[in-house]
This record gives C-alpha cells, sequence and structure tokens, in this order.
C-alpha cells in the first residue's frame, strides 16, 4: 500500500504552523532575515580579522563576536521598564530595525575608509541592544497564537528556517567576501534586517496576536518566575553552562582555520555549512520528539554535543572535523527547541515576554561571555587546544547534569520536568507569584 502524500501533509506537526494566517505573513520575513544572519557568521569574525592588529587579532575577534550578542543581556535587564508593556510583533519589529541601522552603518563607514576596529565592535554591540527582547517576541507570539500542542512545532519551525539559513549563507557570504569584503556581506543582512522590520511594524494586524489585559509584572517578574520554578531554574543554569563553553568556539574556529590550516574563509564556511546542514536536519526532526521526556533529551544532547566538539580539538583531519561539527548542528535545534518549549509551557501568559526575555539575557550573556574568554584561551593554549577545552567541558557538563537526574531519580515520588512546571500555574502559584511581583 503507497504512501498518501494528503494524508502525510494532513498528519504533519508542522501543518498548523505553516497554515495560520498569522505565521504566514511572517515566515518570509523570518526567512530573509536569517539569511542575512547566516552570512554574518562568517563575516563578523573575517571584518574582525582584516580590521585588527596583527598582534591582538584574538582579542578583537573575540570582542567583535561577543560584542554582537553581548550588549542583548544589558538591554533585558534595563530596558524592561519602558519594553515589558510593548506588545510581541513590536517588540521584534523594533530589535530588527535597530540592527538594520547599526549594521548598514559599518558598510557605509567602510567604504569612507573611517571604520576602525573600536567602531566596528561598538556597532555591532548596539545592533544587539533589543535582541533579547526581540527573541522574547517571537517566541511569546508563538506561544499566544498556537495552541500548546503546537509550541514545539511552531518553535521548530523557526529553528528550521535559521538553520536553513545556516546552510546557505554561508557560501554567499563567501562569495561576496571574494567580490566585494566582509562588509558586503554586513549591508545585506542589515537589508534583511530592514525587511523583518517592515513585516512585524506594519504588515501584523493589530488584533492578529492576543494580549492579555493583566501586563502589570515588574522588571524583574521573568527572574521571579525562574527562580520558584526549579525545572526552569535548573533547565537554565545547564543551558548557561553549555553556551558559556561553546562561546570560545567562534574565535577559536576563524584562528584555527586561517592560522592552523592555512585556509581561506570557503574553508570556514565549510564548517559552518555542514554545521548548518546538521541543524537544517536536527530542526526537521525535532517535532517527532515531543512523546520523548525532556529533561533527559536535554542532558543527552548536551553530552553528544561536547563529544562531537572534541575532534576539532585533537588534531582530527579536516575532513573528519568537519563532519563531526555537522553532526554536532543535528543536535543544536533540538535543544534549543525543546528548552524554549519548557519555558513556554510553564510561564504563566501575563509573564511570558519577561520570562522569556529573562531566559534570554541570561543565554545571550553566556555565549559572549565564553567568546570573551576565547581570546585568552588561544592565548595561552591556541586555537586547538581552546577547541579541546571547550567539548570536553561541555561533555562534562552534561555528565554532571545527568548525575543530578539520577539522583533525583532516586528520590521517592518524584515528579517529570513537565508535570512539576505545570504543577505550579494549574495549582496557582503562577498566578500568585504574578501578583507578588506586581509593583
Amino acid at each position: 500500500m503507497g504512501l498518501d502524500p494528503r494524508r502525510l501533509l494532513r498528519s504533519s506537526p508542522y501543518r498548523p504552523v505553516v497554515g495560520h494566517p498569522t505565521l504566514r505573513r511572517l515566515l518570509p520575513g523570518f526567512a530573509v532575515s536569517a539569511l542575512g544572519d547566516g552570512m554574518a557568521v562568517v563575516a563578523v569574525s573575517w571584518l574582525a580579522i582584516e580590521l585588527a592588529p596583527a598582534a591582538d587579532r584574538g582579542i578583537w575577534v573575540a570582542s567583535a563576536a561577543a560584542s554582537y550578542t553581548l550588549s542583548g543581556a544589558a538591554g533585558a535587564l534595563l530596558l524592561g521598564r519602558f519594553l515589558r508593556h510593548r506588545p510581541a510583533a513590536g517588540l521584534v519589529g523594533w530589535d530588527a530595525a535597530l540592527r538594520a541601522a547599526a549594521l548598514g552603518a559599518i558598510p557605509v563607514l567602510h567604504a569612507f575608509g573611517v571604520l576602525g576596529i573600536e567602531g566596528y565592535v561598538a556597532l555591532l554591540a548596539i545592533s544587539s541592544v533589543l535582541h533579547s527582547w526581540g527573541q522574547a517576541g517571537v517566541y511569546t507570539l508563538i506561544a499566544r497564537v498556537l495552541p500548546e500542542r503546537d509550541h514545539l512545532a511552531g518553535n521548530a519551525v523557526l529553528s528550521g528556517v535559521g538553520s536553513i539559513a545556516t546552510v546557505v549563507g554561508p557560501p554567499l557570504a563567501t562569495l561576496l567576501i571574494v567580490f566585494g569584503g566582509p562588509a558586503t556581506v554586513l549591508a545585506v543582512d542589515a537589508a534583511t534586517f530592514l525587511v523583518l522590520a517592515v513585516t512585524f511594524l506594519v504588515a501584523v494586524p493589530k488584533d492578529a496576536v492576543p494580549e492579555p489585559e493583566d501586563d502589570t509584572a515588574s522588571r524583574t517578574a521573568g527572574f521571579a518566575v525562574i527562580r520558584r520554578v526549579p525545572g526552569l531554574s535548573g533547565l537554565l543554569a545547564l543551558s548557561f553552562a553549555f553556551f558559556l563553553l561553546f562561546g570560545p568556539v567562534y574565535v577559536a574556529l576563524p584562528l584555527y582555520v586561517s592560522d592552523d590550516l592555512g585556509a581561506s574563509a570557503g574553508v570556514l564556511a565549510g564548517f559552518y555549512t555542514a554545521f548548518g546542514i546538521g541543524a537544517v536536519a536536527g530542526s526537521v526532526l525535532t517535532p517527532f520528539l515531543r512523546r520523548w521526556r525532556m529533561w533527559p533529551t536535554t542532558v543527552g544532547i548536551v553530552i553528544g554535543f561536547g563529544v562531537l566538539v572534541l575532534p576539532l580539538g585533537v588534531g582530527a583531519p579536516t575532513a573528519v572535523s568537519v563532519v563531526c561539527f555537522g553532526a554536532a548542528g543535528l543536535l543544536w535545534p533540538p535543544y534549543s527547541t525543546l528548552s524554549t518549549t519548557l519555558f513556554q509551557r510553564a510561564a504563566p501568559s501575563t509573564l511570558l515576554p519577561q520570562t522569556l526575555a529573562a531566559s534570554s539575557a541570561v543565554r545571550v550573556l553566556s555565549v559572549p561571555l565564553g567568546t570573551a574568554l576565547g581570546g585568552p584561551l588561544v592565548a595561552a593554549l591556541g586555537a586547538v587546544g581552546a577547541l579541546r577545552l571547550s567539548g570536553a567541558g561541555i561533555g562534562a557538563v552534561g555528565l554532571i547534569a545527568a548525575l543530578v537526574l539520577a539522583v533525583r531519580a532516586a528520590r521517592p515520588h518524584r515528579a517529570s520536568e513537565a508535570d512539576a512546571a505545570r504543577s505550579d500555574a494549574e495549582a496557582g502559584t503562577a498566578r500568585g507569584m504574578g501578583r507578588e511581583v506586581r509593583q
């Protein structure tokens, strides 16, 4: 008996997402912006290598990569007073508009010959000030327009769009770098963010995303939710350590390619493209994990990811390292999507933007902190040594988390992570918590 394509389409977990009238308007803007970001992955570090003094390239590459995301954490903490009442679509739109303006200034200044490494790093930092709120807006929108059963698929669609971009973006960036330089890539990236800004600020009807009536929570409400729900605080701690230890890869990998291998930007693009191919496959598979236990799955992902990064730091042949990096990419979307889904389900609706912004702030902070550490690590251990330490550290964090899970599993009357998170909300604890943090 043959397969019926129409039946497969109707049963697909993606169907409610791509068929939703609001999301259908937004996904093209996401795709364009994600493509620009996929190109910028190569261009940000490569332009820093060109602008920085040769003696300090490691430090400046780390500073550029970190500044592209670090100020988003500061924005999440300092701008809550002004942004916590904003609609979810507006948060995404204004984040995209700021990125378009700041990134667009880089190629303009470069064309006039007045762009130094200090100004470059400053503009990258400005571009990301609203990024935690933009990410919170995206996933708040997903949680509010889709029923809970479709949250995992909705998050996976966004992750999949980004993953496809990491496959297509680096090769395109390489071509643009050859013919126009890395500043040209950032000009294209700025244009894609302008498309995203217009999509969210103009194309989304005002009544398309339901907003809760009670939005009087304080600036620290999101952190209060995370603190009161043990599953979320533990998950955020695991994510912080995971991303912190992955941060040095953003510094060590470009320098490993350019210095240790003596290769071109095309080889660096090959690593990122392999990671993106794996990530696309991971995004496609993620919705089918909805019946798996989330905590054991996330911990297993962390352990596997660390093991797959290790070949880059033990002198493996380039082809082997590229394949392993691609396999690590397979694990990235499931971790990100599953952890975001847990936050969406556990946080009360009125506090969802604040909770997601707080979570994003901690996660956004962890990668640039790790990236900033990458400069000194590369200086002390070399690019290969830094990559080895990153992979081993990630694997060790996963093993520690697995040990914690095993200890908790031995206790009587335990509950699963999802049940524990839901029990707070269903018993009214989350609502009471919302009253406590209001001002």
